[in-house]
C-alpha cells in the first residue's frame, strides 16, 4: 500500500480545498452552486450512503447519465471509500449498456431518466446482474444525501489502487474496462494543469462527456487546483455560449463541429466569449475568443490513450513523455529499437493503468514484462522526441470517438442475412472519418443498405453505425 504520508488521494485534495478555499465556488450545474465546503459535505453524505449500500474497497459504482455535478460527487465519494467509479457511455445502445452492467458487476448504479431513460430501462431489463439503482434526476439521489450526516469517515485509501474504470479498446468486438488509480489521475492532472496553466481561478466548461478521458483530464485538473467546474448536460451551441458569457468560463474543449456551430449561432456577437482561452482554430472562432498563451495553446495535442489516463506524450513537452513516465519503442520481442526505427510504443509509470477489469489474457498481452503495450506504432527520433505513426490494429477516428471495426463487424454479422462483412473508415468533411461496411449476403438472402444501418443503430451507439453500405451476394 502506498504510504499515506507521501501520497495524497483526491479525498485528501477535497479535504484541503474546504480549508484553503472556503468561499470559492467548486461547481455550477443549472441552478445548483456549491462552494468547496458544501461540495465536501455532499460528498461525505454520498460516501456514507454508499457505505450503507455495501460499497467499499474495490466495489464498482456506475454513473449512467450525462454531465452533472453529481458525477463529480460520485467520483469523489468513491475515491474517499477506495471504490471504483465507472462512467458509462450514455450514447450506447441498451445492449451495450447491459454488457457493461453485467461485465463490471456494480454494487450501485446511479442513472438518469431525462433523454436516455428508455435505453437505460431496457438495459436494466436485459442485464442479469442485480445492483442497487439510484435515479439522480428525480430526487432519489438527493434523498440518499439528506438521510446521511456530512461526517467524513476518513477511510485510509491506497492511492495506487484502482479508482476509475473507463470502457475502451474493443479489440475482440466488446470493450474492456481500463482500471486507473488515483495516483494516475493525480499525476496526469498535475501535468495537464501545468501545460494549460490552470489555477484556482480557472473555470472549466464541462461539456465533454465524462466517459472520455479528455473530459476527465480537464475536470480533474480544474478540481485539483481549486478551480470551478461548470457542467453542461450535453453539447448545445447556444447554451454553451450562454455558459461561457454568464460564468466567464476560461477553458473548455470543443471538436471542430462544435466550434463551427458556436461560430454560427454567435455570428452576430450577441454573446461575449472573450473570457475563453483557446489555441488558434479558425479566423472566426479566434476573433470570438481570446487566444491563449499557455504551453498547450502554443503547441496543442500529443499522443495518449485511455489506458495511460490520457496524454502519454505532449507536443508542449517536445513530443516527449510527461514527467514520471518512461516510454520505449520496441520490436516484437520487447527489445528497444534504435532511434529512427519503427516499433511498438510501450510505457510504464504513474499514469499507466492497473490493467483491464477481469481480463487475464488481455492483461498478459498488454502488460507483459511490466510495461503497458499500447498496440500503437511509433518512432523515437534522433532528438529524443517520439512520433506516433498509427495503430497496430484497425481503428476508425470519427470526431473525438474511437470506433473499433471488429465491434461493428460483430454486430453486422448477427443479422441473419449476412454471411460476412468488413468495416473500414472513409474520409468525411465533418467528422474526419465515418464507418463504411462491405456486406456479403447469405445465398438467397435479400437486405437493403437501410436494413443494415437500422440493425446497427438498434444495437450500437449511433456514431458507430455504418454511413455507407456496399452489398454483394455469395
Amino acid at each position: 500500500m502506498t504510504d499515506p504520508r507521501c501520497s495524497l488521494t483526491f479525498g485528501d485534495v477535497l479535504r484541503e480545498h474546504r480549508r484553503s478555499y472556503p468561499s470559492r465556488t467548486a461547481v455550477v450545474c443549472g441552478d445548483h452552486r456549491f462552494t468547496y465546503p458544501e461540495l465536501d459535505d455532499r460528498v461525505n453524505r454520498l460516501a456514507n450512503g454508499l457505505t450503507g449500500l455495501g460499497v467499499g474497497d474495490g466495489e464498482r459504482v456506475l454513473w449512467l447519465g450525462q454531465n452533472c455535478h453529481r458525477f463529480l460527487e460520485t467520483l469523489l465519494a468513491t475515491a474517499k471509500l477506495g471504490a471504483i467509479c465507472c462512467p458509462i457511455n450514455w450514447r450506447n445502445s441498451a445492449d451495450e449498456m447491459a454488457f457493461v452492467i453485467d461485465d463490471s458487476k456494480p454494487r450501485v448504479v446511479i442513472w438518469q431518466d431525462e433523454e436516455i431513460g428508455e435505453r437505460v430501462r431496457a438495459a436494466r431489463e436485459k442485464a442479469t446482474h442485480q445492483a442497487r439503482w439510484i435515479q439522480h434526476d428525480n430526487g432519489e439521489y438527493e434523498t440518499v444525501l439528506a438521510d446521511m450526516l456530512p461526517i467524513d469517515s476518513e477511510v485510509v485509501v491506497d492511492a495506487a489502487a484502482s479508482a476509475l474504470m473507463l470502457y475502451t479498446a474493443a479489440f475482440e468486438g466488446t470493450p474492456n474496462g481500463a482500471l486507473l488509480s488515483q495516483m494516475a489521475m493525480f499525476w496526469q492532472s498535475l501535468v495537464w494543469g501545468a501545460t494549460h496553466e490552470f489555477t484556482y481561478e480557472t473555470t472549466y466548461l464541462a461539456s465533454e462527456p465524462m466517459f472520455h478521458v479528455a473530459g476527465l483530464m480537464n475536470l480533474i485538473g480544474t478540481f485539483h487546483r481549486g478551480g470551478t467546474n461548470v457542467f453542461a448536460r450535453r453539447v448545445n451551441a447556444e447554451q454553451l455560449c450562454q455558459f461561457i458569457e454568464t460564468e466567464r468560463c476560461t477553458t473548455s474543449y470543443f471538436v471542430d463541429k462544435t466550434i463551427n456551430e458556436i461560430v454560427d449561432v454567435n455570428k452576430d456577437g450577441k454573446r461575449d466569449l472573450k473570457s475563453l482561452r483557446s489555441p488558434p482554430r479558425n479566423p472566426k472562432w479566434d476573433a470570438m475568443v481570446t487566444l491563449g498563451s499557455s504551453p498547450w495553446d502554443n503547441q496543442p495535442g500529443g499522443y495518449g490513450q485511455t489506458e495511460t489516463m490520457g496524454m502519454l506524450t505532449y507536443h508542449a513537452l517536445g513530443s516527449r513523455p510527461l514527467p514520471g513516465v518512461q516510454a520505449r519503442v520496441v520490436d516484437e520481442n520487447g527489445n528497444e529499437v534504435p532511434p529512427g526505427e519503427v516499433g511498438e510504443l510501450v510505457a510504464r509509470g504513474a499514469t499507466s493503468m492497473n490493467g483491464y477489469y477481469e481480463r487475464t489474457d488481455l492483461n498478459a498481452t498488454h502488460q507483459r514484462d511490466s510495461w503497458h503495450h499500447t498496440n500503437d506504432l511509433a518512432r523515437r527520433e534522433d532528438d529524443g522526441s517520439i512520433a506516433w505513426l498509427g495503430s497496430m490494429e484497425r481503428i476508425i477516428k470519427s470526431g473525438s470517438e474511437n470506433i473499433y471495426p471488429a465491434e461493428v463487424e460483430a454486430c453486422i454479422k448477427t443479422h441473419p442475412a449476412v454471411a460476412d462483412c468488413q468495416v473500414t473508415g472513409i474520409p468525411d468533411a465533418e467528422w474526419g472519418q465515418v464507418v463504411a461496411a462491405t456486406i456479403v449476403l447469405e445465398a438467397g438472402a435479400a437486405v437493403t443498405e437501410g436494413d443494415i444501418i437500422d440493425h446497427c443503430a438498434a444495437r450500437l451507439a449511433s456514431y458507430k453505425k455504418p454511413r455507407v453500405v456496399s452489398i454483394t451476394h455469395n
